[in-house]
């Protein structure tokens, strides 16, 4: 095969809620772009990567022609014609890469006739976990959907168990007060006591707050505690000071980290995303280094649909020592753009693709939908929250949300 074509298109896919985190929030919406590598045998191969618009749009047509005429087989030298670490200094194009490598596996699957899993090694499981990944949210435009009291974060924790199985639960905090969070914590784990627990701050505390909530929760099924404070000086400050596993998705999310985490450690878990890592061969790398070095890995969620939680349910079926539940924001979407709909969970998870390539396909009736309606909506700022304007973090930060404070149920979008 030779690559003929490459294609984008940006859409925005609604959220049941605005989800809350420690910058700012998702506004009701995921932006997403879709990559279409086509090759000169008439297969398609599909990628996703975050954000779009215009931009991201351009930056992908912008490959074309280091694209054409490439064998997409030839998924290592990806990362020197795109990403070299050199090149990256000035133009970095991890993201990029992701979707292109991405879209090359599926079509190496699509014209093999096997499922992108048997490309990487073969299966190891046919079924992944996943947690609850639980959020504070806003209220969507009908009222509905509010995440801010103990009260509601355990009744959308049994609603989510009931539904899909989950006996592993994620919190994403960093928005109101420790303490706070602490409180809400507890009375997921009073809730219930069968299950494991996490929580992920995203780096908001300081390293002195990190350690009074680890002190908090000790003694709980916790799995690990998630980024508590930013950089890995300050992650091995806490990690030095609590019995409870640290992890991380923001400071060990390339090789030369990885590298130094070893070295001298940091973090006993590392969160391995499809994206970050620049694509699903340097996830399984990199959990190879882990298995090497007894680290921890779990597969992260960096907002998904259809096409990367599917690169994220192949990397997890091949990586052996995957000993802890996925995570996946694909519940709190309500539509997808994948053809037979979005991806079904049960008994906790969901079942690794077993046709050709990725396993998906594209409802192009939606992708014209959700297409048109990021034209109509446009993106929003990640890095800002509706209900506060003007407000950004520090770090460490020390200006919480108010929890008795209901947010806004307007943001300008479905």
């Amino acid at each position: 095969m030779k690559i003929v074509d490459v294609r984008a298109t940006t859409v925005t896919v609604p959220l049941q809620a605005p989800l809350r985190h420690s910058n700012g929030a998702h506004w009701g919406r995921f932006v997403r772009t879709i990559v279409e590598v086509e090759a000169d045998n008439g297969l398609i191969g599909l990628g996703e990567m975050g954000g779009g618009g215009q931009s991201a749009e351009e930056a992908v047509r912008g490959l074309r022609d280091y694209l054409v005429g490439h064998d997409p087989a030839r998924t290592e030298t990806l990362r020197f014609m795109l990403a070299n670490p050199t090149a990256s200094l000035y133009n970095n194009r991890t993201q990029l890469l992701a979707a292109i490598e991405f879209a090359c596996l599926d079509l190496q699957g699509r014209h093999l006739g096997v499922p992108v899993h048997d490309l990487l090694g073969g299966r190891v499981r046919d079924h992944v976990e996943f947690a609850s990944y639980l959020f504070f949210r806003y209220p969507a435009a009908d009222g509905s959907g509010e995440v801010r009291t103990p009260e509601q974060l355990v009744a959308h924790a049994r609603e989510l168990k009931e539904q899909y199985g989950f006996t592993v639960h994620k919190l994403k905090g960093g928005v109101f007060p420790p303490g706070y969070e602490l409180e809400c914590y507890r009375a997921l784990a009073e809730a219930f006591p069968g299950d494991r627990l996490r929580h992920d701050p995203n780096g908001a505390w300081s390293p002195e707050e990190s350690i009074r909530f680890a002190a908090g929760i000790e003694g709980l099924r916790n799995d690990y505690l998630e980024d508590p404070t930013w950089g890995m000086n300050g992650l091995r400050r806490v990690r030095e000071r609590t019995a409870i596993p640290i992890a991380t998705n923001t400071v060990v999310v390339n090789f030369e980290q990885l590298a130094a985490n070893v070295r001298d450690p940091a973090v006993d878990v590392v969160l391995l995303d499809t994206t970050f890592w620049g694509g699903i061969r340097p996830c399984v790398k990199a959990a190879g280094v882990c298995e090497t070095f007894q680290l921890g890995v779990a597969v992260h969620s960096s907002g998904e649909l259809g096409i990367q939680l599917a690169t994220m349910l192949h990397l997890g079926a091949v990586v052996p020592n995957l000993a802890f539940a996925a995570d996946a924001h694909y519940h709190h979407l309500t539509g997808d753009v994948i053809a037979g709909g979005p991806f079904r969970y049960h008994d906790g998870g969901i079942d690794v693709p077993a046709g050709p390539g990725l396993g998906v396909e594209l409802d192009r009736d939606k992708v014209a939908e959700y297409a048109e309606l990021y034209r109509e909506l446009g993106g929003y700022p990640y890095d800002r929250d509706p209900g506060r304007p003007g407000w950004y973090p520090l770090l460490p930060n020390s200006d919480w949300a108010d929890p008795s404070a209901a947010g806004p149920v307007d943001l300008g979008g479905r």
